[in-house]
């Protein structure tokens, strides 16, 4: 029984846990804000993408690689391209854009990276 109860536990922290880590984007002035690390071929971002809807959006990218990065960021339907910067080691770089119905896509186009495509609520 104690095993039943420890592991009910520890199921309930790591759910709790795992809803923690990922923050809601927050919304100021009309504006949502995104926070984005980039490593080498993968990005970790701190908010939640899921839920997004169209509107203006802050993508604040920094380069955790230790070598030069990029961001491309792109319309996930028409892949007309909304921004592209190369990040310097330990740079943060911003930018903002307006993301339509058809959701978006960005990848490091310096640093091989796959697509990553998300989609916005309608």
């Amino acid at each position: 029984m104690k095993t039943v109860i420890n592991t009910l536990i520890l199921v309930t922290s790591l759910l709790f846990g795992a809803q923690a880590l990922a923050e809601t984007p927050k919304t100021v002035d009309g504006v949502t804000t995104i926070h984005m690390d980039e490593y080498n071929g993968y990005f970790a971002v701190q908010e939640t993408l899921a839920g997004l809807k169209p509107g203006k959006y802050k993508f604040v990218i920094t380069n955790k690689a230790k070598k030069l990065v990029g961001f491309l960021i792109q319309d996930a339907v028409t892949h007309k391209q909304l921004d592209v910067f190369p990040i310097e080691p330990g740079e943060t770089r911003t930018t903002v854009v307006n993301i339509s119905e058809n959701g978006f896509r960005f990848r490091c186009p310096i640093n091989p990276t796959p697509w990553i495509d998300v989609s916005v609520e309608k």
